[in-house]
């Protein structure tokens, strides 16, 4: 996008670096001998986080006000979504020809005014997720479920690295680095990759380290994990070929949109390659892949912003449920679009939004979510919640439920003490749940 868009920080959009992929010590998670993508075992439960970065308008995307003053209605007009009575953001017509497809929660409450992923991704607002080392939800499968393949990662975070520092990915807290996810960079595939007159050099080297390590006690236990899967990794190939976009039709990525790989403001870029890799990725089977989306903190400009932004989220989330569905992954998938908060109900003096940390909505679809419901109401000024708050966490509760684990199950922390995934308080919202299948 060329116009200029204001965030609370004063960023305009930017190139950043994007984390190149981890050497052998970082990559604890990637395992094994070849396997091909077909391969993914059929009771695989998985979960497409889309994180939408600065916090989407409300009642701009999905929940629009149309008999509002025109303060507080905005500038875009409404349309009918496939569900009687419920209307979408004119920039949002692919999703309202699907929303008997997936369901949508307009009344999530319990959020504080706080520009970060961790309250999305662990339950908690940052500070305390820091101080008291919540995990990353990714961390929560990785850790309770491990693999389901032996090449392919349980948490692949494809997080670009954002100036805005609290954007980033929270870590794997109390859950240790083996439960952290991995962070992959399509853009430097190279360092993954190993030249075939290589391959029985690498081979060599891991069977006299292999060697070193039998013969000593003190050295290099940890061998015959993080680092023989890396090694594995690195003979294989199979995760680069996962992550090779380019073996995409130009048809498939086309429906996609593919977008841009260049940051918006301060936030992540607006790139719809990366939820066709997402699809890629679960088929292959991972376990959670999060994706950073866009930039949505439109103090300034929101509407100019949101005609380039909705159009393109609009685009690349229809085709991701429209994939899964064709490929027979959708009823194993889970998809959640979150944000950070809602915008305020009136439109400030440079025609945009502040933070409103009253209400906010998210998006779910796949695996065991019913489809085709609204959950929640907001007020006629979309400002509070007029029916059914339901609270942030419980939307964790209920994708983590969505993936077969159970809540009250005790894992064990990196010291082996015994924690639960999430706080006796946060409980599944069971209109969103299907039976199990």
């Amino acid at each position: 996008m060329d116009f200029p868009l204001t965030g609370c920080h004063g960023f305009q959009a930017s190139r950043r670096q994007w984390l190149a992929a981890n050497g052998a010590a970082g990559m604890s998670a990637l395992l094994g001998k070849e396997v091909l993508a077909s391969a993914r075992p059929e009771a695989t439960r998985s979960l497409i986080v889309v994180y939408l970065t600065g916090g989407l308008a409300h009642q701009d995307s999905f929940d629009p006000k149309p008999k509002a003053p025109l303060e507080i209605r905005g500038e875009f007009s409404s349309i009918q979504t496939k569900l009687p009575g419920i209307r979408f953001s004119e920039h949002l017509p692919m999703l309202a020809a699907r929303a008997d497809q997936f369901s949508l929660v307009r009344s999530l409450v319990g959020f504080v005014d706080e520009h970060s992923s961790y309250q999305n991704l662990t339950g908690f607002p940052m500070g305390i997720a820091q101080r008291e080392g919540k995990p990353h939800l990714g961390s929560m499968v990785a850790r309770a479920l491990g693999p389901a393949q032996p090449t392919t990662p349980p948490f692949v975070d494809l997080f670009p690295v954002m100036q805005h520092r609290p954007y980033n990915s929270p870590g794997p807290g109390q859950l240790g680095q083996a439960a952290m996810g991995a962070k992959l960079d399509t853009r430097d595939l190279g360092s993954m990759k190993v030249l075939p007159d290589s391959m029985e050099a690498l081979k060599v080297r891991k069977a006299l380290i292999q060697n070193v390590n039998a013969q000593s006690s003190g050295f290099g236990n940890d061998f015959d994990g993080p680092y023989s899967r890396a090694f594995d990794l690195l003979v294989s190939q199979s995760l680069s070929r996962t992550l090779n976009i380019e073996a995409e039709s130009e048809r498939t990525r086309d429906r996609y949109g593919r977008g841009d790989s260049k940051h918006q403001g301060d936030g992540a870029p607006l790139w719809n390659d990366q939820l066709l890799l997402a699809r890629r990725l679960v088929e292959s089977g991972a376990r959670v892949v999060t994706v950073a989306y866009g930039f949505w903190d439109t103090h300034g400009n929101n509407f100019k912003h949101l005609r380039g932004n909705l159009p393109m989220l609009d685009r690349g989330i229809s085709a991701l449920l429209d994939d899964l569905k064709e490929r027979g992954l959708l009823d194993t998938t889970t998809v959640m679009v979150c944000g950070e908060f809602g915008r305020t109900p009136k439109i400030n003096k440079d025609a945009g939004r502040d933070h409103w940390s009253r209400v906010n909505g998210c998006l779910l679809a796949g695996g065991r979510i019913k489809p085709g419901q609204v959950l929640g109401a907001t007020d006629s000024a979309a400002a509070e919640v007029h029916d059914n708050p339901i609270h942030h966490r419980d939307i964790l509760a209920t994708v983590l439920t969505s993936l077969g684990l159970d809540l009250h199950a005790m894992i064990q922390d990196v010291s082996g003490r015994p924690m639960t995934l999430l706080p006796g308080t946060a409980q599944p919202v069971e209109k969103l749940l299907a039976a199990a299948r």
